[in-house]
């Protein structure tokens, strides 16, 4: 039960994050891209690829919640194994999954986005910089200062919701690792069933459900 509750609170908090970046989204004059903004694919160079990347974690966090969902019915069968063999892949998607933020953070901050900048219209073209320095000239408005706000409201939305999302998968591998441990221990077998496993289970899947939505309201619109 308090996992549930867990899960609700968390369940307004993503939801209160994600309802203010949209009012400010579509109440803006002008917004960033996300094609122009996430089009960078690691060792790939200056290839534009929109949202390939992203979407590719996407994947990777998908599949993961299917075999966590492996991993819940194998303990339900009682079969210690199964769990061990699916938790390991649960984990290792979700170290996948970070890794790829860690990346497109990295690339993002390179590309001197961070939280609280505004993007410098006078720098040298990158795959943000150039796309506002178009938007500059085509549209008065930005080139007045709208841009530049939307652009540090964006960079603010994108990190805060983002890296609090992350600490959320983080925390799930964490107890990931714990449910496998006590898995290969045998502590499950000799409590007589496998419940923690499927607690943790739920906490998977509504991080996984929250990044759909995380990839919508960014990546997508």
């Amino acid at each position: 039960m308090m996992m549930w509750f867990f899960l609700l609170s968390d369940t307004f908090t993503f939801g209160a994050f994600l309802i203010s970046y949209g009012t400010n989204r579509f109440f803006s004059a002008v917004w960033p891209d996300p094609n122009k903004v996430f089009k960078a694919f690691p060792m790939m160079g200056h290839m534009s690829l929109p949202l390939l990347f992203v979407s590719i974690m996407t994947f990777i966090l998908i599949m993961s919640s299917v075999t966590m969902v492996l991993a819940v019915h194998a303990g339900h069968y009682g079969d210690r194994k199964g769990v061990i063999k699916w938790l390991l892949f649960t984990i290792v998607g979700g170290i996948c999954f970070l890794s790829c933020q860690a990346w497109e953070w990295t690339h993002l901050h390179s590309e001197g986005a961070w939280w609280g900048s505004f993007t410098d219209l006078s720098a040298p073209a990158s795959s943000i910089e150039h796309f506002f320095r178009a938007k500059a000239i085509s549209n008065p408005a930005f080139a007045a200062g709208a841009g530049m706000q939307a652009t540090h409201d964006f960079y603010n939305f994108f990190f805060t919701i983002t890296g609090f999302h992350g600490a959320h998968v983080a925390s799930g591998v964490v107890l990931l690792i714990i449910a496998l441990v006590n898995s290969v221990n045998g502590t499950y077998d000799r409590r007589g069933h496998y419940e923690m496993v499927e607690k943790i289970g739920l906490y998977w899947h509504f991080v996984d459900l929250v990044w759909v939505f995380v990839f919508t309201c960014f990546y997508l619109l």
